[in-house]
């Protein structure tokens, strides 16, 4: 009975029991020998296991995207040598990488050994962004190849790096720099933009400003979903350069405003109901997102509202996307953090907002929300 330790509550805690019992080995080679407790350890194992090997999973996918696969054999079955030619690889090796994404169900073998694309690379093709996703994991994945002395502090990311903008570098003029910057941040932004506005509805907004927006992506679907808003577009001048052609694109000619800044160093512009932040916070620290909240908030009229978009952590429930990838990506950025809803919820309010009310998103590691309100003028 000595596992039966005494809980909070003054019970005895099986939970202590549980973990006594998964953690013996005597045990679990006993319960090989039941039915139902066989199945439960095996699940746990293969789960286990999958944590194990994670990491070589992301590699193969990143192997498939960066040499084209699934684009490869998107028409129809390819022979492994045909494959193995287009992508400059010996046929040992392609078979080797094909064996690997049939396994991750991202391609399927054909009965005559050709590979064909499953139905999870397919969708993987589909999803805006993920391909661009992936193509600059290389980056991540370096930054974390020593974790502990990524923990420790003791290492230089790479990945702070990579989003220059993101460090406020207004001078930054490197085009080079700048179409990498925009293209994966526009690629990346359509299922946020179709998961927030899922979750936020925004009748009877009259002018929304989007702040950190880049090249209007949100903002073109907000105009696509809601044709009488206007809309307003802040961010470094570099970035925004492109955004005029861009809404002109989509549609919205004579209902925006494109206007460059740093939210660092200046005032946000006035004129809008609402203003949005989309994948913005977990950019930073939380002494820039105070100075950035405290910027909205004195941009916005009496009743106007903020809409708060991106993932965010689990808080004291961990989430397993956004608790570690996102964790981890926004920590080897140097800048930001992954917050729950419930930091961000004590960040809006220490600067005065008030009707904070969170939307869990169906697709976490896509993006939940939060709205709040500057509250009304006091009589």
């Amino acid at each position: 009975m000595s596992a039966l330790r005494p809980s909070a509550s003054g019970g005895f805690s099986l939970s202590r029991l549980g973990l006594r019992l998964a953690g013996s080995r005597r045990f679990q080679l006993i319960a090989e020998r039941i039915p139902l407790l066989r199945r439960f350890g095996r699940r746990e194992g293969d789960a286990l296991f999958d944590i194990v090997a994670g990491f070589v999973h992301s590699q193969v996918l990143y192997a498939l995207v960066d040499l084209r696969v699934l684009h490869m054999v998107q028409p129809g079955p390819q022979t492994v040598a045909a494959l193995a030619a287009k992508a400059g690889l010996s046929p040992d090796r392609m078979q080797l990488l094909l064996q690997g994404g049939a396994a991750l169900k991202l391609l399927k073998r054909c009965r005559d050994g050709r590979f064909d694309l499953a139905t999870r690379g397919a969708a993987f093709l589909a999803v805006p962004g993920l391909e661009a996703m992936v193509g600059h994991h290389h980056v991540l994945y370096r930054d974390l190849s020593d974790p502990v002395a990524f923990l420790k502090g003791e290492t230089d990311p790479d990945l702070a790096r990579f989003w220059p903008y993101v460090f406020g570098a207004t001078g930054a003029t490197d085009p080079e720099v700048t179409a990498k910057y925009s293209r994966l941040m526009t690629e990346s932004q359509g299922l946020v933009a179709e998961d927030t506005l899922r979750l936020v509805d925004l009748m009877g907004v009259r002018r929304l400003m989007d702040v950190g927006g880049g090249a209007g992506a949100f903002l073109g679907a907000v105009g696509r979903a809601y044709p009488l808003i206007e809309v307003m577009l802040f961010d470094l001048p570099v970035v925004v350069a492109a955004a005029p052609a861009r809404l002109e694109a989509e549609g919205l000619g004579g209902r925006f405003t494109v206007h460059g800044g740093s939210f660092r160093d200046d005032p946000l512009p006035k004129g809008a109901d609402a203003i949005s932040l989309i994948r913005v916070l977990f950019d930073h620290s939380d002494d820039t997102v105070k100075l950035l909240l405290s910027r909205v908030y004195d941009a916005l009229p009496p009743d106007g509202r903020i809409i708060i978009a991106e993932p965010m952590s689990g808080g004291a429930a961990p989430h397993r996307e956004t608790d570690t990838y996102f964790a981890f990506y926004t920590a080897a950025m140097r800048t930001g953090r992954t917050r729950s809803a419930v930091e961000i919820g004590e960040l809006l309010a220490a600067q005065g907002f008030t009707g904070i009310k969170t939307f869990p998103g169906p697709r976490p590691y896509v993006a939940s929300a939060i709205t709040a309100l500057r509250p009304s003028a006091v009589a």
